[in-house]
């Protein structure tokens, strides 16, 4: 008998059915040779402090730092699991071989090997690692079963991962509580949640501390064009008004009037952090919200695998895509001109070498029609960008004018489409935007400048523009996320993204929790769409210094090193001694400071 374990009762049903295990009984499935069970995600976590020593349970700052010397799991207690585990410890015995069909990532692979530890499972185990619940993908991962050793380096990061946090979460949240927490307070301490609250309140102090200044900048229009004077920005309204005595009755001429074709290339497929990015600048969708979306579609066989960092395909996959797009019945209009050539394999879009786990997050080509409320928005979200990815590149014309009114300088810049590319996806999408959006603020159009000729001259109206500096934004989770990711550094640029993935703090499929974690423990609060931090967790970052704690970038370094880990270039025994060093130090400086 071969045992399949899933992480869901409703995975494990599909396993099922396409392995023809048709008998159903309490807790599992039964036929054609296999044994069908599953997990209800976590039945194993780690051991608590009072596990290993009886005087740990209580938060006494002598002993810290709490560091034993093996960790331990033990199944959580709760009678529906344990009742689970005991099943499947028991079915263990009767199986030949155990295949893990846990999801296939990180964490996926801590829960199910955490419960085959715990079982002492000592028959042969299969890893299956698929990235959509598809029938067609589940048979296709039956036929590429891998040895579960493959997979080793994965469960050491993941563990590794989860003992850092526990290390991290108990030394440091009973450290700063029993030194500083007044009237029986808890101050939370977490290796991510810390440095994310250190973010949102050090913007929320760049914003009170913010001083604005006033400037002036000289304009002009000519022919119904305005253009900027080249100077920097002037300090004093009296300045201004000298530079407009200085305009008024000469005239203003031509220099240069360039037109250059460029191109805006298509956007990128979606990892997890920018579908969640995008639902929350689009539809204000929690990024807590969009991942428990994206995780049902997911099990609705609709899209790929949720949890993951990349925004590339696979190379394999490049034969699948015209099928996948011709299944997407509902944007037939918008697939047509794909089709009619063949798909081109560009390096944008399939590149083996950006691949880790899984793909990008895409249609698998099931019928998604039918959907409504925040399903039908994502999957929409998903959808479009898949097809858009295909598209040619969106043609513009760039126009840059150039003016002068003696020695002053102006200049004015223009764009136009001329060609939309892969903007026809979005053509109906921002019709219906700029009609719900009517009522709020105007239309925003591409500037469209007339035609100049270098030479010409003529009068024009000099005007004072006045304008003020402005305070840095309140975070939305849109660009907290896109902050964890990059380790609290701004970066528009999707390259440079990818490199700073690695250095992030948290992984995707834990952002949306730690965010959560803040809210729930009143850390934060939503105005608006608008992200502030509560009195309590300003006072908690006020009293942490140790830039350990709170810096995204030392943080993301410690993410670095449990990739390291997944990767095989570092020991966990290693990233363990390194733990233990910090801890020590970090309780010296609190206790003795």
């Amino acid at each position: 008998m071969k045992l399949c374990i899933a992480e869901k009762p409703s995975v494990a049903k599909d396993l099922a059915n396409i392995l023809g295990a048709n008998a159903r009984h309490d807790g599992y499935f039964e036929g054609n040779g296999y044994l069908v069970s599953w997990t209800f995600g976590h039945l194993c976590t780690l051991k608590e402090p009072q596990d290993y020593k009886d005087h740990w349970k209580y938060w006494k700052i002598e002993d810290l730092p709490i560091f034993p010397e093996r960790f331990g799991i033990k199944i959580k207690e709760n009678q529906g699991v344990q009742k689970q585990f005991e099943l499947i410890t028991k079915l263990i015995t009767k199986a030949t071989e155990v295949i893990n069909c846990g999801d296939a990532g990180q964490e996926g692979e801590v829960i199910q090997r955490w419960v085959l530890i715990k079982a002492n499972c000592q028959v042969p185990v299969k890893r299956l690692w698929i990235s959509s619940l598809t029938e067609e993908a589940i048979k296709e991962g039956f036929k590429k079963l891998q040895d579960a050793s493959k997979y080793d380096n994965l469960f050491a990061a993941g563990n590794s991962r989860a003992i850092g946090d526990w290390i991290l979460g108990i030394n440091g949240t009973r450290l700063y509580t029993k030194k500083f927490g007044k009237n029986k307070t808890t101050l939370s301490v977490g290796r991510v949640q810390t440095p994310t609250l250190a973010m949102i309140v050090n913007r929320q102090h760049e914003i009170k501390n913010f001083k604005v200044e006033y400037f002036w900048e000289l304009k002009t229009k000519y022919r119904e064009t305005e253009f900027l004077c080249q100077i920097a920005r002037l300090k004093s309204k009296n300045r201004a008004e000298e530079g407009i005595s200085y305009l008024k009755d000469k005239p203003f001429e031509i220099v240069s009037y360039e037109q250059k074709e460029g191109k805006e290339n298509n956007p990128r497929l979606y990892d997890l952090t920018s579908v969640q990015v995008e639902a929350n600048k689009k539809y204000g969708y929690t990024a807590d919200e969009t991942l428990k979306t994206v995780q049902s579609l997911y099990e609705k066989k609709l899209v790929t695998y949720p949890r993951v960092d990349t925004t590339y395909l696979s190379e394999d996959l490049h034969p699948k895509v015209p099928q996948i797009l011709k299944n997407l019945t509902q944007y037939a209009s918008l697939i047509a001109p794909i089709l009619k050539k063949p798909v081109a394999k560009s390096k944008t879009i399939f590149n083996d070498k950006k691949i880790t786990d899984h793909h990008a997050i895409i249609p698998t080509g099931v019928n998604g029609q039918g959907l409504s409320g925040y399903e039908e928005k994502i999957y929409d979200l998903i959808s479009k960008r898949f097809i858009a990815v295909f598209y040619p590149p969106c043609k513009v014309s760039n126009t840059t004018v150039i003016g002068k009114v003696e020695k002053l300088e102006f200049k004015t810049s223009g764009k136009q489409i001329i060609s939309l590319g892969w903007r026809a996806v979005y053509k109906e999408d921002s019709k219906t935007e700029s009609t719900e959006n009517s009522k709020k603020k105007p239309e925003t159009k591409e500037v469209v400048l007339p035609n100049f000729e270098k030479g010409e001259s003529g009068p024009h109206e000099p005007i004072i523009h006045e304008g003020k500096t402005s305070p840095p934004k309140y975070f939305t989770e849109a660009t907290l996320l896109r902050s964890m990711e990059t380790a609290g550094k701004f970066v528009e640029n999707d390259e440079m993204r990818d490199l700073m993935k690695e250095n992030g703090i948290g992984r995707p499929s834990t952002r949306a929790n730690i965010i959560e974690t803040l809210f729930r423990r009143n850390y934060i609060e939503r105005k608006k769409k608008n992200i502030h931090a509560t009195d309590l967790g300003m006072a908690l970052i006020g009293t942490i210094k140790s830039d350990l704690l709170k810096s995204p970038e030392l943080t993301g370094q410690w993410e670095n090193k449990l990739r390291q880990i997944e990767k095989g270039t570092l020991s966990p025994s290693d990233f363990r001694q390194e733990l233990f060093q910090m801890i020590r130090k970090l309780t010296d400086e609190v206790i003795f400071n």
